[in-house]
């Protein structure tokens, strides 16, 4: 039976429907949250095909539209996550009612701001952030101290802090006014609070952090909050290639 008889993965159906990642679609599975054509789907290898009814959490999932990309200007004070424990609010609360369900290419934490990916294909969304895929990630960041370039060139080599090793860091420094500094700081990986970690390696405090690029893609001037799609002509021109 050839692919296109067999249908999809139900992981990665569910992934491209945009409901969780193709990760996160393993462990509802699991949990017995997943059902096709009214049968609970017991692993992840199930095909879904044209046709067929998909349930998660006794919700109906609609079939994966075309790949579509947005770019979101993050304020401050928002959480990149659906829920949020605490009752914070959150980057999907304030565009459920703009946008499709969509979910996020890597996050940005609650007082950082700048460019958020947003799209409606999870299985996208992990490639995306893979160091792998080789996006940079570029932030401007001011800092309260005093940044020694010495130190900032280093950061080059990657860096080890806590037992944590960091890839290699591009910094700069822009410019500096009393006790403030801006710098520029582009990296790969983009672990979690991973600038803000080093920084404070550094004896540096970041009082505030932008981001303004995610690989080819940039903040430019989209207005705080505003939130624009990427257009699919674009979309399919800036996507890696498969090797």
């Amino acid at each position: 039976m050839s692919e296109a008889e067999r249908g999809e993965r139900i992981a990665k159906w569910l992934a491209r429907a945009g409901v969780v990642s193709r990760r996160d679609a393993e462990k509802l599975i699991a949990a017995g949250e997943v059902r096709l054509n009214n049968t609970v789907v017991t692993h992840p290898a199930t095909f879904v095909g044209p046709g067929d009814l998909v349930l998660v959490g006794g919700k109906l999932v609609d079939a994966p539209q075309r790949t579509r990309l947005w770019r979101y200007h993050k304020p401050d004070g928002l959480m990149t996550t659906h829920r949020d424990p605490q009752g914070r609010p959150t980057v999907f609360d304030k565009l459920r009612e703009t946008l499709p369900r969509v979910i996020s290419i890597g996050r940005l934490d609650l007082n950082s701001e700048g460019l958020l990916l947003l799209t409606n294909d999870g299985g996208l969304a992990r490639q995306l952030e893979l160091p792998s895929t080789g996006w940079l990630r570029r932030y401007r960041v001011r800092v309260h101290g005093n940044p020694d370039p010495a130190s900032l060139a280093a950061l080059a080599k990657g860096i080890t802090i806590d037992g944590v090793r960091y890839g290699e860091i591009d910094a700069g420094l822009d410019s500096r006014r009393g006790e403030n500094a801006w710098l520029t700081v582009s990296l790969r990986e983009g672990r979690n609070r991973e600038v803000r970690r080093v920084m404070a390696h550094l004896g540096l405090a970041v009082t505030r952090l932008i981001r303004i690029a995610y690989g080819p893609f940039q903040l430019g001037a989209l207005p705080r909050g505003e939130v624009e799609e990427v257009p699919a002509r674009v979309l399919r021109d800036q996507l890696p290639r498969p090797s």
